[in-house]
């Protein structure tokens, strides 16, 4: 079964239309990475998932459930935490995992042994009895997830989980996540996209409100990433980039002063003949390196195409 569905949805503020038929769908467990540039439509698409906005037309389905029909259902068997997430500052981490839990009219015995497992997986379990004043933005960060699971959800949507968080905390956020995404759907909205590229199973890019892009990262690798050969020559070189434009295995060659990218279809043939190239043109090499397209490259790209 398909956990998260959306067909045909659209969302306007009067005249302003934020989503445009957007469509997608995808399974059970895994990471999957919801990208767009700031305004693209991510938050309102969370927003709606969640039951926080309706849409303005479309179907939209979390687990099988509709969020326009089923909302009481729904948010027994998803999570969520905001991009901003928002706190009684005077409570305790426990107290806030226990007044949540009480939420969810869950027995206290299952939320005593809830609050103490969570807080120990997202690593805040020492400041469980201070005030959430005293939290830094990624202990606060981390209670959120940790809220999000108490109610045990089969889909886990996170909006910009990590935007606020230094590199350790980040790290910790992100081994969570791939821990997680073994027993349930994480949909997970994102501008950062080195952190998509290392937890992400599945991406769906999004700008102008459109979907540009919904595909496993699996096909998008087999689709997209070709080799890149970056080197740095002397100085600039104009009959270097002439004899490139030339080669049937180049596919694309950017030049920055003296510094240079070439995209290629044959890496084998690229390998070989490039050198030649660079002497042949009176280059003199300073660096060279091969490298593969990044989900960066990808994702500009495809949004500005």
């Amino acid at each position: 079964m398909n956990m998260l569905e959306c067909h045909g949805l659209t969302k306007s503020y009067g005249p302003n239309e934020v989503l445009k038929n957007v469509s997608f769908s995808v399974g059970e467990v895994g990471c999957v990475g919801f990208l767009g540039a700031n305004g693209a439509g991510k938050t309102t698409t969370i927003r709606i998932l969640t039951g926080l906005a309706r849409p303005t037309s479309g179907v939209v389905k979390v687990a099988g459930l509709d969020v326009t029909k089923e909302m009481d259902q729904i948010s027994h068997v998803i999570g969520y935490c905001p991009q901003h997430p928002a706190f009684y500052q005077d409570m305790t981490g426990q107290e806030w995992m226990h007044w949540v839990g009480g939420l969810f009219h869950l027995e206290k015995k299952i939320i005593r042994s809830k609050t103490e497992e969570l807080l120990k997986l997202c690593r805040i379990y020492e400041a469980k009895d201070r005030a959430i004043g005293s939290y830094s933005g990624g202990m606060k960060q981390s209670l959120a997830i940790a809220q999000a699971l108490i109610n045990s959800p089969k889909v886990l949507i996170l909006d910009e989980p990590v935007s606020a968080l230094d590199p350790m905390g980040r790290k910790d956020v992100l081994t969570l996540i791939e821990r997680l995404k073994q027993e349930m759907l994480i949909f997970m909205s994102t501008h950062i996209l080195d952190d998509i590229e290392r937890v992400a199973d599945y991406i769906i890019m999004i700008n102008s409100g459109k979907i540009e892009m919904s595909s496993s990262m699996k096909q998008i690798k087999e689709d997209y990433i070709q080799p890149v050969i970056e080197f740095q020559l002397e100085q600039q070189n104009t009959k270097l980039v002439a004899l490139l434009k030339e080669r049937h295995w180049v596919e694309e060659c950017i030049e920055t002063e003296n510094a240079y990218q070439v995209r290629v279809n044959d890496q084998q043939i690229a390998l070989k003949e490039l050198p030649c190239l660079i002497t042949e043109s009176g280059g003199v090499l300073l660096h060279y390196q091969l490298s593969k397209l990044t989900l960066e490259d990808i994702f500009m790209k495809v949004v500005n195409a």
